[in-house]
């Protein structure tokens, strides 16, 4: 029996992006599809992918990520095919989906690239795998298609961003190294989606773990820190997750603050999130402010967290077949379920299929 059975393959669901400028504003189109922004207003918002020659480094990293899996899966024995689908660019999840009931793949496991729940980071993935089976009609049909909860606090990504928050502040001056605040950075959401999913509680767990990870490692106690956001879109009438990290920055310096590390824990790669609005636009703020300033890494194909998926993988195909193991989780918040409960993190605009949940 293979040690995934149930499984016979692993699903990687991410967010895509585009991967030159021809692509920027058609990708665009695909986020934003049904709220009628106007084509002007996506070449505006593009600016910033224009910047980067029109392209996302989004899908680079998830090739690293899965050539990563494929040599840690052969290494460890695991022999499960890995297909990549996105929801907004290619390879687009319903093409995806029709590959693999070509080739015969009849029930896999799904691991989405977002570590947290909410609507955005979850239900809207699960509803697009309800939409892309029904896209495929009878082939993609009889595929079943099982999630694996949200990993925010597994030790596989939790230790990795330990690490690189230790690797940053040693870039440091020493004279501002012990007193630099951790700002820790996620991306903002609309506060209706907020409020009706455990997203910043679950941050907030994950920066007491990464903090008191960081003490342990340097014996500097007390150290400040804050949960601050990013990306931010939307009408400005719509309240947003604050404060965003340049408006705080900027709060901080004025407060007399030595020095700042980012640390990125929103994001499991350094994608346009993360080069765009913290390497760039925070680095710009903190260089005009003079605040000494550095950037921890993502976890990206850290040895860590790439071992973390394939123990997420067998934890989840062990329960398919109705054994307990013993998940892997630091938070006092609960490990999540494998099975969304019904309404959660509900759609606020109209409620939609979804699959690998109750409702």
């Amino acid at each position: 029996m293979s040690l995934a059975s149930p499984y016979e393959a692993l699903l990687l669901l991410s967010f895509g992006g585009p991967e030159g400028p021809d692509d920027v504003v058609p990708f665009l189109e695909n986020v934003t599809r049904g709220r009628g922004i106007p084509k002007e207003r996506l070449v505006e918002v593009g600016a910033h992918y224009f910047q980067f020659g029109g392209v996302s480094p989004i899908n680079g990293q998830n090739r690293a990520l899965i050539a990563a899996l494929e040599q840690d899966f052969a290494q460890h024995g695991l022999d499960l095919p890995i297909y990549w689908g996105n929801r907004n660019w290619d390879p687009y999840l319903a093409d995806t989906l029709a590959r693999m009931a070509d080739d015969g793949v009849r029930r896999a496991v799904v691991f989405v690239t977002s570590a947290y729940s909410s609507y955005s980071g979850c239900r809207q993935y699960r509803e697009d795998l309800a939409a892309a089976v029904a896209a495929g009609g009878a082939a993609t049909a009889a595929l079943e298609l099982d999630r694996i909860r949200a990993y925010y606090d597994h030790p596989g990504f939790v230790e990795p961003m330990i690490r690189s928050t230790v690797e940053a502040l040693e870039t440091l001056d020493k004279s501002v190294r012990d007193a630099a605040e951790l700002v820790f950075v996620t991306h903002s959401l609309p506060l209706v989606l907020a409020e009706s999913s455990p997203y910043v509680e679950q941050h907030e767990a994950i920066v007491q773990l990464v903090a008191e990870g960081v003490e342990r490692a340097t014996g500097v106690a007390d150290r400040p820190r804050s949960l601050t956001y990013c990306s931010r879109s939307g009408p400005p009438s719509q309240p947003w997750l604050e404060p965003d990290i340049s408006d705080h920055l900027r709060e901080r310096s004025g407060g007399g603050l030595p020095a700042a590390v980012a640390v990125p824990i929103g994001f499991v790669s350094d994608h346009m999130e993360v080069v765009y609005d913290l390497d760039t636009e925070a680095a710009a703020t903190a260089a005009k402010l003079g605040l000494p300033f550095a950037r921890a890494a993502t976890v990206g194909t850290d040895p860590a967290f790439v071992a973390a998926i394939r123990d997420l993988v067998l934890e989840r195909a062990a329960r398919a077949r109705g054994e307990q193991p013993e998940p892997k989780a630091l938070s006092a918040l609960g490990v999540m379920p494998d099975v969304c409960r019904a309404g959660c993190c509900p759609n606020p605009r109209a409620q939609k299929p979804a699959l690998c949940g109750s409702d």
